[in-house]
Order: structure tokens, then sequence, then C-alpha cells
């Protein structure tokens, strides 16, 4: 029989009810997009874990992904607890063998509740003790926690129940969102209070230094448009360039970097080791354009209140588009005219859409130079624009704390 759940060495919180804890969470992640379902599941599983007092258990497929997001973690370790988290291998691999008995004292086995981190499938052995549960007591809240979205159907689907056909047993979607119908945004309660001591001391005038920009992206991304176009500008910007996809591509488009990195005209280029996930906000606070990717990164650096571009995760018949224009509809909302089109303007041509056309200007080359030359003169009013953004999300519930309050009357 396995041990029960090892117990968070957090402090209860006072605001949440005894009688709610604590529960237990078991939380499943298959990780697809290398770091960005992994960045998820970890951020929700620590904070649930430190800040709710909830003993958690991480069944990662993947732990190799987890290891350079967490130092400290053990990628060939089958069980290990960090920051009161007990991760688990969760074996998914063909001939891998998931050998835990679920069978065995399934009430002890399975958690008070259990999230399917964006529509992975449980174990059917585990769901199958989920079901024995619920034939003696009251079943677990079943959760999957889908991928984030600004769309209105998100918000209409939220908190929606699904019965299994033939099980004792319900799922419920949980959608993160911008909107109070939404299941909210991760947010740790002290990450706004740790990025304003930050940038308290940082010079936010953009004349005499370098535009700092951080660069995660897609292979796929118009670097050889982009580049172009910012050094042609004449003004030195500074590029932090991530680890992996991001290095290759600009390797691809300008060659081996030397020791300090790439040159282009006034544009440096600089090569990142990979960051953590403490360094890598560190990273977003400090620069004055951050371009990010997925959606891990993309809410990180809405809560660095500093402009974005957005790389969006490419799908079939280009149905990312809406779900990028269901964002920047939100995210433009109160920008003057001329700062909305060139954010909005911007962000199509890096997601691979055309850049508008005129008599004047129909090549490629110049309508970039262009457009990031309306974008640069419009980033002092997309400072304070995302500023506001992020003071105003930071007023809502974050997606842990909205995600508790919501299973509690399902235990």
């Amino acid at each position: 029989m396995r041990p029960p759940f090892l117990r968070p060495s957090a402090t209860l919180p006072a605001f949440l009810p005894r009688s709610r804890l604590p529960m237990r969470f078991d939380l499943f992640c298959r990780v697809i997009d290398n770091y960005g379902d992994i960045g998820v599941c970890w951020r929700l599983a620590r904070q649930l874990a430190t800040e709710h007092g909830h003993p958690v258990r991480l069944w990662v497929d993947d732990l190799r992904s987890l290891h350079p997001l967490l130092p400290e973690s053990d990628p060939g370790a089958r069980a290990q607890t960090l920051h009161g988290v007990e991760i688990r291998h969760w074996p998914t691999a063909p001939g891998e063998e998931f050998t835990e008995n679920w069978s065995a004292d399934a009430a002890d086995a399975v958690g008070d509740v259990v999230i399917e981190a964006f529509a992975c499938e449980l174990p059917p052995a585990f769901v199958a003790a989920m079901a024995a549960i619920a034939t003696q007591t009251r079943p677990p809240a079943w959760i999957n926690l889908e991928y984030l979205s600004a769309e209105s159907w998100a918000e209409d689907c939220h908190g929606l129940a699904s019965p299994h056909p033939s099980l004792p047993l319900t799922k419920h979607f949980f959608f993160p969102g911008f909107g109070e119908r939404s299941g909210g945004l991760l947010r740790e309660s002290d990450l706004l209070a740790r990025r304003d001591a930050v940038q308290a001391g940082q010079n936010d005038d953009l004349h005499g230094r370098p535009l700092e920009i951080s660069l995660f992206c897609y292979e796929q991304a118009p670097l050889a448009d982009w580049l172009p176009a910012l050094a042609a500008a004449g003004q030195p910007v500074r590029i932090h360039v991530a680890a992996g996809k991001p290095q290759a591509a600009v390797t691809a488009l300008l060659g081996a970097p030397d020791r300090k990195g790439w040159r282009l005209g006034p544009v440096e280029l600089i090569a990142l080791p990979f960051l953590a996930q403490t360094d890598y906000d560190a990273l977003l606070w400090r620069c004055d354009l951050n371009c990010i990717r997925g959606e891990d990164s993309f809410v990180r650096a809405q809560w660095a209140a500093r402009p974005l571009l957005w790389h969006i995760y490419a799908q079939t018949e280009k149905a990312h588009l809406d779900k990028l224009t269901a964002f920047l509809d939100r995210y433009t909302t109160g920008l003057p005219a001329a700062a909305a089109q060139a954010l909005r303007s911007l962000h199509l041509a890096w997601n691979g859409e055309s850049l508008p056309d005129n008599a004047q200007n129909a090549d490629q080359c110049t309508r970039w130079a262009e457009s990031w030359a309306n974008y640069r003169q419009q980033l002092p009013v997309l400072r304070e624009h995302a500023r506001k953004w992020a003071c105003d999300l930071g007023q809502k519930d974050d997606l842990a704390t909205r995600l508790v309050k919501f299973v509690a009357g399902k235990v």
C-alpha cells in the first residue's frame, strides 16, 4: 500500500476555514510544449502547497523538462518532495509500466481533488479508484484545467460539469482567463511586490541607452524581417535571446555566435543560458519589451508590467489567430488609436500575417521598418498601459485562489 500524502511544511492560512483543510490534490501533467505545460503545473502545485497549505502530488511524465525550471529537482527520481510538493514520475512512454496499485486503499491513494492539466488522460486504474470512492463516499472533485483564452466562449464554458458516461464521476472544466467569470491567472501572493521592488530603481527613460528586449519565440518567428528593421532604425538595441529554439533561429539567420553573441549594426544580441523561473521573471521585469511565446511566459510578461509581443502557438486553419485577436481586443481597450493600431499590426505580423500594404510601401522590408518605427514611437504609451493592465489584473483573485474556492464545496 502506498504511503499517505506528504504534508507541506507551510503554515495553513488563517483566512480558509479549518473544516476545508487540508484538501489533497493530485495534479497530472503530460509535457507537450517542452516547458510551457510543466511551467504552469509546477507554479500551480507550488502555490497550492506553500500559500494555501494543501498537500499536493504532482505527476509528470517528463521530469527532464522540470529540471531546468527547478534545478534542485532530480530528473531520475521516482519520487521527491520540493517546496512542499510531492513530485512523482508518471510513466506514459511505450514499454513503461504504471506500477501504482490504486485499487488498494483507494481512499488514501486518490486525492480529494484530481486535476487533469490540459486534457491529459488519467491512468485508467486511477479513474477506477476514483469511481470506487464515489460508491462509498463523496467522489473526488475532478478538474480539467484548460488552456488560457480570452475568447468569450471560454468564460461561458468555465465551471461546466461533464458527467462520466459510465462511472459515478463528474468532471468540471476550469478555464484560466482575464474576466471575473473565468478561472483567473496564476500569480503568487508576493509577485507584484517583488517586481515593484526591482523596477523601482530602473531607468525608464528610453533616451541615451539601448532598448532592452527579451526574445523567447518559436522557430518560425519572422526574425529575418524584424532584425533588419531594428538595425535600419539606427538606434541601439540589446536583445537577450533565450536558449533553445530562439538561439537556433538567430544562429540560422546570423551564423554561430561569438563570445559575446551576435551583432547586426546597432543591434546587439546576447545568448542567454537557460533561466530558472525566478531568473526569467527578473529578466522580464528589467526589459523594455518582452517577446514571449506560449502560455506560461505570456502570463509572466503581463505581470512584468512591460510592453509585450506574443508569439502564439500556431494551430491548424489559423485557429490561433482568433485567440490572439480576442486577447488584443481586451488588451487594447482604453489605448489611444495610434498605439492600439501599432500594437495590433506588429502582433499580427509577428504571428505570420502580412503587414498593411500601400502604393508607397509595397516591399516587405519597408513595411517592417515602418511598423517597427510606429511601435517604438508608441512605447512610452504602451509602457503606461502595461502597468495599468497588470495593476487591474492584480486586483482580482489569482487562479489558485479561485480553484480552491471552486473545489471547496465539492469535496
